[in-house]
């Protein structure tokens, strides 16, 4: 049914599909406002009898600081939930592998694009909705993501029961080094929040010449490098256009830098319309999973060395994308732009 330009859903729909809508328009409502809201609830609960529960938030939020830096609290219940198969099936999301990884090493996955959420990176490493245990039995994975989701007491402890821990240096010398276990892969959206905002139907923009931290500690660990890629991360909302130059662009860079992370301005669809909100669109995502690139450890590499390592991990990404670009219904003229 269609209303002053609006489609709707119809009132009759297989429940398959009323859960799989269900699973992720949960998940993108919290990773929207989820600390904000843990925030405000605990902040009321201070006006009433219940005032306690705050505090002893709190005192648990300072106790527990480390443990989002250090490999997180998951629970095997959350991440292998049939919840989040539900919101795997809803696009759906697939995870393919061309590569084995061996359990002696520790492994560094870049993951892009970002998209608008990352929902791609979640599915496929921070839940095992796309079978990743199956595929790599006895890795370990741990995305990391922006570090301000743990600033809120409750809903840190949320995204810590699955596989998901704060993308900072800590975290990742925990998990490639300190830990002392091999086996173990942290996975990080490269491109990082101001990549969001490259992230239109088709297009194929990556923040990537820059960025060269995640290599060097990869050598500092000796941990090996996988290159991923998620075809379909980008077509799942549509964007208001902001071409570089613009006015938009501006100021959304200049927010992005202040805030810490970006404000795309996008639309899905509705929980009960196809036209508006922000769901995103049924549209595949598959995530593939390069070869691993062999990194031997060095304490203390050298620049050139990181520049050697980061261009032949820019040239695997670059011939992963060519090699399976028009398996998942990318035009065989487009390539990787990057910036």
């Amino acid at each position: 049914m269609k209303f002053l330009g609006i489609s709707f859903a119809p009132l009759v729909v297989p429940l398959h599909r009323r859960l799989e809508t269900f699973a992720v328009a949960q998940w993108c409502i919290l990773f929207l406002v989820g600390g904000l809201f843990c925030f405000l609830f605990l902040l009321y609960l201070l006006t009433t009898s219940f005032y306690w529960v705050t505090i002893l938030a709190y005192i648990w939020f300072y106790i527990d600081w480390h443990t989002s830096h250090r490999g997180g609290r998951r629970s095997q219940w959350m991440v292998t939930s049939r919840f989040w198969r539900h919101m795997a099936n809803y696009f759906p999301a697939r995870l393919h592998k061309t590569a084995d990884l061996d359990l002696k090493h520790n492994y560094m996955f870049g993951f892009h694009p970002h998209g608008v959420m990352g929902i791609g990176a979640f599915i496929s490493f921070g839940t095992d909705a796309t079978d990743f245990s199956k595929k790599f039995p006895g890795l370990k994975p741990t995305l990391l993501i922006l570090s301000q989701q743990f600033y809120f007491p409750l809903w840190r402890d949320y995204l810590m029961s699955v596989a998901i821990c704060d993308v900072n240096r800590e975290s990742v010398d925990y998990s490639l080094g300190k830990c002392g276990e091999s086996g173990n892969a942290v996975i990080i959206v490269v491109g990082g929040a101001i990549e969001s905002l490259e992230a239109h139907p088709n297009s194929h923009t990556l923040y990537l010449k820059g960025r060269k931290g995640f290599v060097k500690r990869a050598i500092i660990h000796g941990a090996h490098l996988v290159p991923v890629y998620s075809f379909g991360e980008t077509d799942i909302y549509e964007q208001i256009p902001n071409p570089p130059g613009s006015r938009l662009k501006w100021f959304q860079t200049k927010m992005t830098k202040i805030l810490g992370f970006a404000p795309p301005i996008f639309h899905g669809r509705g929980i009960f319309n196809y036209t508006m909100g922000i769901i995103p669109y049924r549209k595949p995502i598959n995530t593939v999973v390069g070869k691993p690139i062999a990194i031997s450890k060095d304490t203390s590499p050298s620049q050139e060395k990181v520049d050697r390592i980061h261009q032949e991990y820019v040239e695997s990404l670059e011939t992963l994308f060519e090699e399976n670009k028009t398996k998942y219904g990318v035009d065989p003229d487009k390539h990787l732009t990057l910036t």
